[in-house]
């Protein structure tokens, strides 16, 4: 990771949606390839600064922990531009500091996989709504990965409450 991550990655048109990033070299499965940075923010700001926006299935905020998210529209690097994959060949993994300061703790993209130069990275996003998911949010949070197994969107299935 770090300066030769510019050199193994870039960001370009991505088939999937919009800008995309691209192995420029080999990646073998389990290599860290780059840190997700953003602003630093507390899920009070965040609120207050994007919640009255209409959503629209893009964003650049990744929660963090329940006491902070990573703004990405703000101090954002490379990392926000690796697109949602049904089928991912990287993943986003959570570094929690070793003193318990949640402030720094860490979000890395790992490679599930090898990927070979000219492959899109991706990892699946994991969104998590609280409201219900209807037809109107599922075609806001709409998937276009191509994979043979794509569930059509990026929310996750919503867990069915046990009868006790």
């Amino acid at each position: 990771m770090g300066k030769n991550a510019k050199k193994r990655i870039e960001r370009r048109q991505s088939a999937i949606h919009g800008n995309g990033v691209f192995a420029t070299g080999m990646i073998a499965k389990g290599e860290c390839i780059v840190r997700y940075k953003g602003l630093l923010r507390s899920h009070v700001e965040v609120d207050a600064e994007y919640g009255d926006l209409e959503e629209n299935g893009h964003t650049f905020l990744f929660t963090l922990n329940d006491e902070y998210v990573i703004d990405a529209n703000i101090d954002g690097n490379i990392a926000r531009w690796i697109n949602h994959s049904c089928s991912p060949n990287c993943e986003a993994i959570l570094y929690e500091d070793s003193k318990g300061r949640r402030h720094k703790d860490k979000i890395r993209i790992h490679a599930l996989r090898d990927i070979a130069p000219g492959e899109e990275l991706s990892y699946n996003y994991g969104i998590v709504l609280h409201e219900p998911h209807t037809a109107a949010r599922k075609k806001l949070w709409a998937c276009h990965c191509g994979a043979e197994n794509c569930s059509g969107t990026m929310l996750q299935p919503k867990r069915r409450k046990r009868a006790d």
